[in-house]
């Protein structure tokens, strides 16, 4: 049965919630704790690594478990209906620290509500993924899903890396009433997305296996198992971008005061103003992307994105410093559509991988499979920042409880070079694996 509009797009609005934690904890988090709670980077890094480190453990737990859940709403709904409360509490209280506590007490309480936020974030993104392979087993229409996801996603994705940074000003109690405001959000779309998707088709059949054979099952789909490895690569490099895109805002660009480019920093900030550029891209980019893979396949369409992400990180890195946010505008807007392909291609191509262990084995363990989607993604998201801290540690990077403070050429040298040559060579290291061991995977398992 084919999936109306009103599904297909329903589905995606889902991952606007989901999106405004995804800013959070890659774009926002480390730079609250280093610049307005007085947490060390190194220290910093370690702290999001491990709380993202323990999101990675209960990732394949959610996902068997939500394959074998039995419920008149079906093996998804439960999941995601309790979920989403639990992610909008954990995002609120992590910028609401109370004032005159040391820096380890203030990373103390933003990481046990960052944890909080992440088993939510669990309960949500595991089942949403597996929904995927369930409504319907065709590519285009998964295509189409997918393009909805990351329009939607983008939004999401604006209104927290734009919103929130605006609103929060340059204050610490600004992100807490910030925050606030786009919560409501969580609940909104996640709980939007169930009423309308609830008579889309599903598979209520739960899954039998014991956790050891489903894991065998998911693992030994080789093409799927190359593809999570290649996507966590990705998913890498944008995070180590993302965790320190609004220092680079605060420290490598000046704001503009002429023109239009201008009148909008003035209005929304230098990192706001460059965030909805990348945003703008990357809606814009959906259709183009959707044809693009009709005409050259999903993966050519996907190494075609890849490249134009490296190429316009390596442009990023020599317009850095910047002393006008007007041409980082435009490459902003270029990288967004680089990440367009990113977030779209992906995640339309594991759907139809599921359907090849589906097909032999006849069990439904599409929450098996969208967990360890994921858990290349926490990993490479759990990295990031860590990777980040420990660079810029070593540069000698100043932390600070008052905004901007002086930082020395190395340091600042090295944060260039770390929000783009190193995710560009990341990006080339995906892009071969994908024009060689995911096609060489891809091809055994068809043959």
């Amino acid at each position: 049965m084919a999936l109306s509009f009103g599904q297909k797009a329903g589905w995606g609005l889902a991952d606007m919630g989901i999106g405004v934690f995804v800013v959070v904890k890659q774009l926002l988090v480390f730079a609250f704790l280093t610049t307005f709670l007085g947490v060390p980077p190194a220290v910093a890094g370690w702290a999001t690594f491990l709380v993202l480190g323990f999101d990675v453990v209960t990732d394949p737990l959610v996902g068997y478990l939500s394959d074998r859940t039995e419920s008149r709403w079906g093996r998804r709904l439960p999941w995601m209906a309790v979920g989403a409360p639990i992610l909008a509490g954990g995002v609120v209280g992590m910028f609401l620290v109370p004032e005159g506590m040391g820096w380890q007490a203030n990373m103390g309480w933003v990481v046990a509500f960052f944890a909080l936020a992440t088993i939510g974030f669990t309960c949500v993104a595991i089942p949403y993924g597996a929904m995927a392979g369930e409504m319907t087993q065709e590519a285009r229409e998964r295509s189409a899903m997918t393009a909805w996801r990351m329009v939607f996603a983008s939004l999401g994705l604006l209104a927290a890396g734009a919103v929130v940074p605006a609103l929060a000003g340059e204050s610490r109690s600004g992100y807490g009433r910030a925050v606030l405001t786009v919560a409501p959000l969580i609940l909104v779309t996640i709980w939007g997305m169930l009423w309308l998707t609830r008579a889309a088709p599903r598979i209520s059949r739960p899954a039998t296996g014991s956790f050891a054979a489903t894991l065998a099952r998911v693992m030994g789909n080789r093409p799927f198992a190359t593809l999570v490895s290649l996507y966590g690569l990705m998913t890498l490099a944008v995070a180590i971008v993302a965790a320190g895109l609004q220092l680079a805002a605060l420290y490598l660009i000046a704001d503009a005061h002429s023109g239009p480019i201008g009148a909008l920093v003035d209005t929304l900030g230098a990192f706001s103003t460059l965030f909805a550029c990348f945003i703008v891209g990357a809606v814009a980019s959906q259709y183009p992307w959707v044809r693009l893979s009709a005409r050259l396949g999903q993966l050519g369409a996907l190494i075609a994105g890849l490249a134009l992400y490296i190429v316009v990180l390596g442009i990023i890195y020599l317009a850095l410093p910047a002393a006008s946010v007007s041409l980082l505008a435009v490459l902003f807007v270029l990288a967004g559509v680089g990440n367009g392909a990113y977030q779209q291609i992906p995640w339309a191509m594991y759907p139809d991988l599921m359907d090849l262990t589906r097909s032999r084995t006849g069990e439904p363990i599409e929450g098996a499979f969208s967990a360890l989607w994921l858990f290349g993604q926490k990993v490479a998201n759990a990295c990031a920042p860590l990777i980040l801290g420990l660079i810029l540690a070593a540069a000698g990077w100043q932390e600070s409880t008052s905004g901007v403070v002086p930082q020395s050429d190395a340091a600042l040298e090295a944060l260039r070079v770390s929000l783009t040559l190193v995710p560009a060579a990341l990006l080339a290291l995906a892009l071969l694996g994908c024009a060689t061991l995911y096609r060489g995977a891809l091809r055994r398992a068809v043959a």
